[in-house]
Parts: C-alpha cells; sequence; structure tokens
C-alpha cells in the first residue's frame, strides 16, 4: 500500500534533508543502514533501494562464529615487545 507524506526540506550541513517519516519507510521496507540511490527528474526525486542493511557491530557479534573463524575474534596471547 503507497503511503505519502507532505514534509519540508531543512539545512543539513551544506545540503538539504527530509526525513523519512515511519510510515513512509515501513512501505518501502526501509531499515536503518539500508544503502538508497537518491535521483532527480525535474521535480521529482526518486529514493529507492540498492541492496542489503549493512549490520550493526551487535549483529555481527551474534553471527560470529568461533569455530569457525579460527577461535578468539582477537588473539590475547602476546606477540613481542608488548609483554612488561
Amino acid at each position: 500500500m503507497s503511503k505519502t507524506a507532505a514534509l519540508t526540506v531543512q539545512k543539513w550541513g551544506n545540503s538539504l534533508a527530509v526525513r523519512i517519516p515511519a510510515a513512509v519507510a515501513r512501505s518501502a521496507r526501509f531499515k536503518v543502514g539500508q544503502p538508497v540511490e537518491i535521483s532527480a527528474e525535474e521535480s521529482n526525486v526518486i529514493v529507492r533501494a540498492i541492496g542489503t542493511p549493512k549490520l550493526t557491530l551487535a549483529q555481527k557479534l551474534a553471527v560470529f562464529d568461533p569455530a569457525r573463524h579460527g577461535g578468539e575474534a582477537m588473539p590475547t596471547v602476546a606477540i613481542g615487545n608488548e609483554v612488561l
């Protein structure tokens, strides 16, 4: 189902910005971190998804499998002059 909203263009640094309302984002199935492509055709602006959202650090750690990736995410054994 199509959603629309009347918004105001705001200044954001040297650029202009419009927030995407939650109802419109849900209708477009946008997620936080979603890569999008934006284009302009005369006075029409089109925003479309171009891939899957990037995972947050918490999401990456949740799917990290030490057995598959060789144990610790970062070695804890001293390897050089760092031993005091």
